[in-house]
């Protein structure tokens, strides 16, 4: 700019003097290569001309100028050392100098000169100013990226509950699905801005810390997908009798980490989900129906085949053994002492206790063969004497007989009061289930199946 301000000025007329321009600019632009003023030009007519330049830029604190013999001699102050080189060249460049002394000084700042900081804020202040259009419509892109998540993350979800009654499962999807969007909105957000690689940060980051995240939380991400696949397939609900790692109990709930376990003596029991996805889980609620066995021994003088009707009968008779499936009486094995029958029978096990029952057909069984006179011997009373061993009965003193014993008899009735009734226990469990405190904080993955 100043170039071209001195490239305007007309060559002065002798002993004319110019007048000064004001520049704006606060650098100090190229100057010419040779600064013209009149051929054969006298030294006032230097010194004139360059103080006049130099007064106009208003870059020097009394600036001063002294020509002898075509030697420019420059005095004052100039605020950078740029300022000083330019006035410098400047004069060098004049039409007939011989030599420039330049002895213009640097002015030192005050110590409480706060132009530089003032400066550095105009400068922030225009760029701020610059950039409040690309700020609108960068946040104006920004708003319609999170809304725009929102509404994906509806539209999912109804999406997916018409094909899926899993809330976990819908929830994450459908988060994930947002996320995606967010995301998308956000690298334009940054490519508006011109910051492509930081947008490329972002975007990469993101997988990046999400699989730092996997490592470092490993465990409670296993649980947190074993939950979810646990909702998904549904291998038991809330209620149910089962065994999960060799312990039995009532399934009490499914949170995002633990499965609780209400057990037989009423206790609770939390097992991780990944143990419980890993492990073989049995459902005995999921068939109602549960087989029940056990074994009676006969001695080898009573017929099996009497002891057999006789268990069948009874079996028929009692009101908690299922007929279909049909019960079974079978031969075992054949004892030291004893000739082995297993009982096989049904039992619904939603309306009646399987220990309970067990306990009533046992007492019954026996109970019938005390009344059939078919001997149930055991083996530890039976004294087996090797071949060859003579044995010498003495004769005992002649003794009134003792009085005649009667085995009591076994109570005909289905159920004592020692057993409680043959109702199952679920009840009493489920009421416990609701008066007992919940150790597991959190929601019940298993509400949206049951």
């Amino acid at each position: 700019m100043l170039l071209l301000c001195l490239a305007a000025w007309p060559a002065l007329p002798t002993h004319a003097q110019a007048t000064p321009t004001p520049i704006p600019d606060e650098t100090p632009s190229d100057v010419p290569d040779r600064v013209d003023v009149e051929p054969l030009a006298r030294d006032e007519q230097i010194r004139e001309r360059l103080q006049n330049i130099l007064e106009a830029t208003g870059w020097f604190v009394d600036p001063a100028v002294e020509v002898k013999n075509g030697v420019v001699f420059l005095r004052g102050q100039a605020k950078t050392e740029e300022f000083k080189r330019w006035a410098g060249d400047l004069a060098r460049n004049t039409q007939d100098v011989a030599a420039v002394v330049n002895q213009i000084t640097i002015r030192e700042p005050a110590v409480w000169d706060f132009e530089p900081a003032l400066a550095g804020l105009q400068e922030q202040g225009r760029r701020f100013v610059r950039a409040i259009p690309l700020m609108g419509f960068s946040l104006l892109v920004l708003i319609i990226a999170i809304l725009t998540a929102r509404l994906a993350i509806s539209l999912s979800r109804r999406l997916l509950y018409q094909r899926f009654k899993h809330s976990l499962l819908v929830s994450v999807i459908s988060r994930t699905v947002g996320l995606v969007v967010f995301l998308l909105g956000l690298y334009i957000v940054f490519q508006i801005a011109g910051l492509t690689g930081v947008a490329l940060t972002v975007v990469g980051g993101t997988g990046l810390l999400g699989l730092i995240l996997g490592i470092a939380f490993r465990d409670i991400t296993e649980n947190f997908l074993s939950s979810l696949f646990l909702s998904v397939q549904n291998p038991f609900h809330t209620g149910d009798l089962v065994e999960i790692d060799g312990t039995v109990g009532f399934v009490q709930l499914l949170t995002t980490r633990v499965t609780i376990l209400m057990t037989l003596e009423g206790n609770h029991i939390q097992i991780p989900n990944t143990i419980v996805y890993k492990s073989k889980i049995i459902n005995y609620t999921s068939n109602p129906n549960r087989r029940v066995t056990f074994t009676v021994g006969i001695g080898y003088e009573d017929r099996a085949t009497t002891a057999q009707e006789l268990i069948l009968k009874l079996l028929a008779e009692h009101p908690a053994v299922l007929i279909d499936p049909e019960p079974l009486v079978l031969v075992d094995s054949l004892g030291d002492a004893t000739v082995n029958l297993q009982i096989y029978f049904w039992v619904n096990g939603r309306e009646h206790s399987i220990l309970k029952v067990r306990s009533s057909v046992t007492r019954l069984v026996k109970r019938a063969f005390q009344e059939a006179n078919i001997s149930m011997p055991d083996a530890a009373r039976e004294v087996l004497f090797p071949s060859g061993v003579s044995v010498q009965l003495i004769e005992p003193e002649a003794a009134p007989p003792p009085p005649a014993s009667k085995t009591p008899e076994e109570a005909d009735t289905i159920s004592t009061k020692a057993e409680g009734g043959l109702r199952s226990e679920a009840k009493e469990i489920e009421k416990q289930l609701r008066q007992s405190r919940t150790p597991e904080p959190g929601k019940n993955l298993l509400d949206d199946t049951d």
